[in-house]
């Protein structure tokens, strides 16, 4: 039996849905081996906070991801609102094998970030992928005020999802309405001027088979770099419509405007990391100029997801999305040869961008359960299909040396004035995509065995070209993925796995001799164990995974700037452990460690051979935890509360140099006020302070391109439900 003030801690953990899920596939499948003492509540919570159409990421079923012989951590909306998180990149920072921000903490208009060394450039959200406009800056960001959970599954996952890189993928979530009447009204403040507010309201319409969820958000926010701001507003209905007991369909709308996304440049290592003479940087820095300084974004989704229940073995989900995006900048960069280290003078490029994309996406499954014999099938047959057009203008309007000599030491950010530029270079590139998708899987089950085998050949084409350049860059594939793995539940929650899946990613343009690049081809082998003690207040997995991506793109060094060589292949190898152990009702940790080896193993002329890429850390490991007060005068309140350790990490390409390591602690203390006075039920409050101690650390690029981690920011924000 789960005690019900268990139960309550389960609720409000990250491994809430797992075990719920876990529960409830028990029950389908072994309902003469069940105690619906203990499962039935559960049961009921998965359908309720995930929706009807909750496929999870590992398998695309309803089956529980544990039952998948490769790694998946999942995070849910309570540790993110613990945590005070406000984009993906900073829901990722406690996940094992991911490295987030590698741009720092002031660069926030989009999320960058790699899984198991190898970076990933588009996200998900509720299975179907966030179209991004390829090489550009154009990617949409879902604001986790929209998210229920975050799913992170290690290595590659083409077999299900076409074109991707192998290290892994992200796919949030998204809040769906409930039957229940609920509404949660927010607002907060902090660091940064801090201003924000934000609801979510949920119910059945009346006694209708409607069901409704409004989620909307305002946020403001000063940048962490002088001169810029952060401002957003999002607004995302969703509608649940029960057209029957066998055909549930939901309509989704997501918008959302970004006036200001911050800044979007780096700084020289020299007065930053390494002394210099003539001066040194800030976090707060701002290498741009506050008149030449416009990033704004705007995008809207709208989709719907159909389910029917043939019977109940088999049913059919079919999920469609839109997606129409626009972005618009106005900024500088420099290179190696603009930067005086003496002086700390610093030439910029003045430049700006106009960029647009729209698309679509839709996800046929038919799934079922059968038996031939004692072997249990879960079937999963799909088709999926993308479409994307986009465009960007580019501009350059000179160099800042027009108005003057700007010192990186002692900037002066009011240099530019628009009305005396004149553009020195115009160009615009049309860019399109195409992706047609057959997968198939089987999931089978013979007793305390679970195997798993899938397929999938793609028709990928995609191509870009300069208006008036008759060069048009193409990629054209034809690509079969598959997946085998293999896994043995013994009766005390020890479970071994072992699995083998491959990967590919577009390859677009030709060789010098004028034939068609080959797609990025990557493969992993994972072997480990997953573990859940009987009591289920403790889980774990640790796991060994080697992934080898070939035929990779290497720049030619004879011609840098024209076409690639593909030649190379890297490979990256390690060990991740996670796991969550429930102490007592009131105290919980969480913990991971991951190691990654990684290296370029072939490269033809380039001299990388043998080099680590650039944002890999060899160690990583974090820590959080929670400490529920229910007695004496501290009764509700909340004590959380993590450290995040990030290795060191190669400098440049040619590993010329180390970024330090750094460890970083964060606070979260909650507090529930209804303990005060009945009056106030379901008011609570909550303080979260990110990088407590306020630890300098950075990224880099190269030595030229480095960025100061993100500043402590302290918030207080306050919550009622009714």
């Amino acid at each position: 039996m789960v005690s019900s003030k268990r139960n309550l801690i389960f609720h409000r953990t990250v491994l809430a849905t797992a075990i719920m899920a876990s529960l409830s596939y028990t029950q389908s499948v072994n309902a003469q081996e069940s105690d619906d003492s203990v499962i039935e509540v559960p049961q009921m919570e998965t359908i309720t906070v995930l929706g009807q159409a909750y496929r999870n990421t590992a398998t695309k079923t309803s089956l529980r991801p544990e039952d998948t012989p490769q790694g998946i951590t999942v995070i849910d909306s309570e540790l993110l609102k613990e945590r005070g998180v406000k984009s993906l990149n900073q829901a990722l920072r406690y996940v094992p094998g991911v490295t987030t921000e590698q741009k720092g903490g002031a660069v926030t208009m989009y999320d960058t970030f790699n899984i198991r060394g190898f970076d990933v450039n588009q996200s998900y959200y509720d299975g179907l992928v966030l179209q991004s406009l390829t090489g550009w800056n154009l990617q949409p960001q879902i604001d986790p005020i929209a998210i229920e959970q975050v799913e992170v599954f290690k290595g590659p996952t083409s077999v299900l999802y076409g074109s991707m890189p192998p290290g892994g993928m992200v796919n949030m979530i998204a809040k769906t309405p409930q039957t229940t009447s609920s509404t949660e009204i927010t607002a907060a403040t902090g660091s940064d001027n801090l201003m924000e507010a934000s609801i979510d309201t949920t119910g059945q319409i009346g006694d209708s088979n409607f069901s409704y969820r409004v989620v909307a958000l305002a946020r403001k926010k000063d940048g962490q770099v002088d001169h810029t701001e952060e401002e957003r507003y999002v607004f995302a209905p969703s509608l649940d419509w029960n057209i029957s007991d066998s055909t549930y369909i939901n309509f989704n709308l997501y918008y959302q405007n970004d006036p200001a996304m911050g800044m979007n440049s780096s700084l020289p290592a020299s007065g930053m990391i390494y002394d210099n003479r003539a001066g040194s940087t800030s976090p707060s820095t701002f290498a741009g100029d506050q008149n030449w300084s416009t990033f704004e974004r705007e995008f809207w989704m709208a989709g719907y997801k159909l389910n029917h229940e043939f019977n109940d073995n088999w049913s059919f989900l079919q999920s469609f999305r839109y997606l129409d995006a626009q972005l618009y900048q106005e900024n500088t960069y420099h290179q190696a040869g603009n930067f005086d280290p003496v002086t700390g003078n610093l030439d910029r490029n003045i430049y700006s961008t106009d960029e647009d994309s729209s698309g679509y996406t839709v996800d046929n499954q038919l799934s079922g359960s059968f038996y031939t014999g004692n072997v249990e099938h879960n079937v999963l047959i799909g088709v999926d299909y993308q479409k994307m057009s986009g465009s960007s203008a580019y501009s350059e309007f000179g160099t800042t040396s027009q108005f003057g000599d700007f010192n990186i030491f002692n900037p002066n950010n009011d240099m530019i004035d628009p009305s005396q530029l004149t553009s020195t270079y115009d160009a615009k590139q049309d860019v399109d995509l195409e992706q047609l998708g057959f997968y198939f899987q089987d999931q089978l089950r013979i007793d305390k065995l679970i195997l798993i085998a899938g397929g999938r050949f793609d028709d990928f084409s995609a191509s870009s070209q300069y208006i008036g350049d008759s060069n048009k860059p193409e990629a054209n594939h034809d690509q079969f993925s598959y997946r085998v793995g293999a896994m043995y539940e013994f009766d005390n929650g020890v479970s071994p796995f072992m699995s083998y899946a491959t990967s590919f990613e577009p390859a677009a343009g030709t060789k010098s001799d004028g034939s068609s690049y080959k797609p990025e081809l990557g493969e992993q082998l994972e072997a480990g164990i997953k573990y859940i003690s009987p009591a289920q207040d403790i889980t774990a997995s640790v796991s060994y995974f080697n992934i080898v991506k070939s035929d990779a793109l290497m720049s030619d060094p004879s011609d840098p700037w024209g076409n690639k060589l593909q030649v190379g292949e890297v490979q990256s190898q390690g060990v991740e452990l996670e796991g969550q152990w429930y102490l007592t009702d009131n105290f919980d940790i969480l913990a991971s460690y991951t190691y990654i080896d990684m290296e370029i193993t072939k490269d033809s002329g380039n001299d990388l051979q043998g080099k680590a890429p650039i944002y890999v850390p060899e160690h990583t490991a974090t820590l959080w935890s929670n400490y529920y007060i229910n007695s004496g005068v501290l009764s509700g309140a909340r004590i959380g509360g993590g450290v995040r350790y990030v290795g060191e990490m190669q400098m440049d390409a040619m590993n010329t140099d180390t970024v330090e390591s750094y460890t970083l602690v964060d606070l979260s203390l909650g507090y529930d006020l209804s303990t005060l006075s009945s009056n106030l039920n379901g008011a609570s409050m909550t303080l979260i302070a990110n990088n407590l101690f306020n630890e300098e650390y950075y990224t880099c690029y190269d030595s030229m391109n480095c960025w100061y981690g993100a500043e402590r920011t302290v918030e207080l924000n306050f919550k009622y439900n009714f």
